[in-house]
């Protein structure tokens, strides 16, 4: 497994418990040192027993050399990072092909090369060019196997999912991923064999439809609030229908994290240059930036119409729950039009507090969520985690200054919130006030 991140370091494990023997590969020495002594680089539930309980059992290791671990390795997963490219929005290939060139060097033997890696359509064809063109004599096929983890619940996605899929024309390495896959054969899960390029194109289809359902949602929203409508109602009258169904109709303050943003705008730039632009999603992608920087507006007119000079408590920082993921984080664009505004933020986040500390400036860190409360003149809920779900909100309203709550997850009742006596505003749901 080359590349021992999220991608690479899940997978990886979740193959070892399978029962095959994997080699996760990073050029990172200090990450493969601290993944050596047990310690878990990032937060996903069961990770960390998962790998260790494999490392114990002697089929998880890690290493920085590529060549001993990919000689005599039937199958090498390419598991790097694709980020946006600066300045254009293009998925940047450069760790996918570079790893390409490492993994030519040194093949040793009949390998299959497989992109687990988010890549636009092609990609795989340019990797198996880069091998040919560095080893003219090596024997290998190149095979694209994209991920569809969800970050918090990634291992059972990996362990029971809705599907895999696996582009190859080739007979022989189809029959390598049916071995490496066999133990989901047994649970019936669907394999899904396709052209490399169409496997390719299903990852970023899939989520841009998923980012479009919850762009959908979310304008819908804006909608309710102007007519007093109640978004929840809408989501399962909508939900209800087959052909729709209820999943990503949560509405809230935009999508974010390592995927949707990236992977949107990445099949954006690749549609508009083979000149079949896809404009559902070019309006997807300026829906949903907008919408985040428009949610500090909210938070404002909740206050009064200014926070300069208050204080308000953020709980939650991350993109979503069960992960320390900051990636393109609503709180990201909120945050630091708040402080603009003039407003003092105290905020907490139960994992992803470090990771925020790298990218924000000037908050007061807490402890919990009631030492964030504490003193502020409101609390906005950014992340929708358990921890939020059942607070004290009698010990709530004595610490803050003014009973007033933003829930940009929709986690309260409307009437409970009021009957709390808190002012409260949520995301497409009429506003209630002190009964």
């Amino acid at each position: 497994m080359i590349g021992a991140g999220y991608v690479g370091l899940v997978s990886g494990a979740c193959f070892s418990e399978f029962g095959f023997n994997v080699t996760c590969v990073d050029k990172d020495a200090g990450k493969v040192e601290r993944l050596n002594r047990g310690e878990i680089p990032i937060y996903e539930p069961g990770l960390e027993a998962l790998v260790d309980s494999n490392a114990k059992a002697g089929r998880l290791s890690f290493s920085t050399d590529i060549s001993a671990s990919v000689a005599g390795a039937d199958a090498v997963f390419i598991a790097v990072g694709t980020p946006s490219r600066r300045g254009d929005g293009h998925a940047d290939l450069s760790y996918v092909y570079d790893a390409a060139r490492e993994i030519a060097e040194v093949l040793d033997g009949y390998t299959v090369v497989v992109t687990k890696s988010t890549v636009p359509v092609g990609t795989g064809d340019e990797v198996e060019q880069i091998i040919r063109q560095t080893r003219p004599d090596a024997d290998f096929d190149v095979v694209s196997n994209p991920e569809f983890l969800r970050e918090g619940s990634a291992i059972n996605d990996f362990m029971r999912p809705d599907r895999v899929v696996i582009g190859t024309d080739s007979e022989r390495a189809q029959e390598v991923m049916r071995r490496l896959y066999r133990v989901l054969y047994l649970i019936e899960t669907p394999i899904l064999f396709t052209a490399r390029t169409t496997a390719e194109l299903i990852k970023y289809a899939a989520n841009a439809f998923l980012a479009t359902k919850i762009t959908f949602i979310n304008e819908l929203a804006d909608i309710c609030e102007k007519v007093n409508g109640n978004i929840h109602d809408v989501a399962q009258g909508i939900g209800l229908d087959g052909r729709i169904g209820k999943k990503f109709l949560h509405a809230g303050p935009g999508y974010g994290g390592s995927c949707f943003p990236k992977d949107t705008l990445a099949l954006v730039r690749t549609a508009q240059n083979i000149g079949a632009p896809v404009r559902i999603i070019e309006a997807v992608v300026e829906v949903n930036d907008k919408r985040k920087k428009n949610m500090a507006e909210k938070i404002v007119a909740a206050c009064d119409g200014s926070v300069d000079g208050k204080t308000i408590a953020i709980l939650g920082l991350t993109f979503k729950p069960n992960t320390d993921d900051m990636r393109d984080a609503p709180s990201l664009d909120i945050i630091p039009a708040l402080q603009q505004a003039g407003a003092t933020i105290q905020a907490f986040d139960p994992e992803g507090m470090d990771e925020a500390r790298a990218l924000m400036s000037d908050l007061v860190w807490c402890e919990s969520a009631y030492d964030a409360m504490k003193d502020a003149d409101a609390v906005a809920v950014l992340t929708e985690w358990n921890a939020f779900r059942a607070l004290d909100l009698e010990q709530a309203k004595n610490l803050l200054k003014k009973p007033v709550m933003i829930d940009l997850r929709n986690v309260y009742d409307p009437d409970l919130m009021a009957a709390a006596g808190f002012f409260y505003s949520s995301i497409g749901r009429p506003s209630a006030t002190p009964e």
